[in-house]
């Protein structure tokens, strides 16, 4: 008797020992259902610039539920660049949101091609190249970049590996009016410290097949913008068939306005999702 009793006790308190154990494991295949819903958000910052540029839009992105990657961009070239990104995304499980910024989308626009996983392109104050084209190119279609002229006068000028290349950083005393205006003094002096060059020869090398022909694009268009002409970013929304966004805003428009970038990529992500 006294053994059968203790048999049922040691039954009972199995059944409660291992009656919780089965809640966490439910929570978590709850939560990767979830995260599995939601599409992991690729930020590809351009020339000039890294990954502390798209901060803003991470708290927010992050504190939505999204998985946030802000990888560091190699600035050497929009297919080399491209062809670094795409590895990254290849290691990604799931649907993929690709946002690229300025010289980032000349990157995302050689990077998405051929991968089924990017759902959506994002660009923000962005080059959008076709076939063949460079970014140099694209840059002076239209006046008004603030980085036109004299090289020499814009730009602090370092050789750079291979021989005959270089690297190009903004003149510091140019860099605040022109590329960070809106910003304090002081927010501009810290944008203008960190501030990674971009190669001469990057600027020129033509780009690849573009992913735009095939995925849906998005784009969101600084009208104040100094660095990259508001009209040429019209021009490559347009021809991407992207829908666009405006913002009064001047070249970073995901630092000075990351509400309003933010809501663009979550509209892209909501549809890729």
């Amino acid at each position: 008797m006294g053994s059968m009793r203790t048999a049922l006790l040691t039954a009972c308190l199995a059944g409660i020992v291992l009656l919780p154990q089965a809640e966490p494991s439910t929570a978590r295949a709850t939560a990767a259902r979830v995260a599995q819903a939601k599409p992991t958000i690729v930020l590809v910052h351009g020339a000039w610039a890294d990954g502390s540029g798209w901060n803003g839009v991470i708290r927010r992105l992050q504190a939505d539920g999204y998985t946030v990657i802000a990888p560091p961009d190699p600035l050497r070239g929009a297919i080399i660049d491209g062809q670094y990104m795409a590895g990254l995304l290849r290691a990604i499980r799931g649907p993929i949101v690709l946002v690229g910024h300025s010289y980032g989308g000349a990157v995302i626009t050689n990077a998405a091609t051929g991968n089924p996983s990017v759902r959506a392109l994002v660009y923000v104050d962005a080059f959008v190249p076709d076939l063949g084209e460079s970014v140099l190119q694209l840059a002076t279609a239209r006046p008004g970049s603030c980085l036109g002229g004299d090289p020499t006068k814009v730009f602090d000028i370092v050789p750079a590996a291979p021989e005959g290349d270089a690297d190009l950083y903004i003149k510091r005393e140019l860099f605040p009016g022109c590329f960070a205006s809106e910003l304090s003094v002081a927010d501009a002096a810290v944008l203008a410290s960190e501030e990674r060059p971009i190669t001469l020869s990057a600027l020129a090398l033509p780009s690849g097949v573009p992913a735009w022909r095939t995925i849906p694009s998005w784009y969101v268009l600084g009208t104040a913008d100094r660095v990259v002409p508001p009209a040429e970013q019209r021009f490559m929304a347009e021809r991407a068939n992207a829908r666009i966004t405006e913002v009064a805003a001047m070249h970073p428009a995901m630092i000075s306005h990351p509400d309003v970038v933010t809501d663009v990529i979550l509209d892209a992500a909501r549809e890729a999702g």
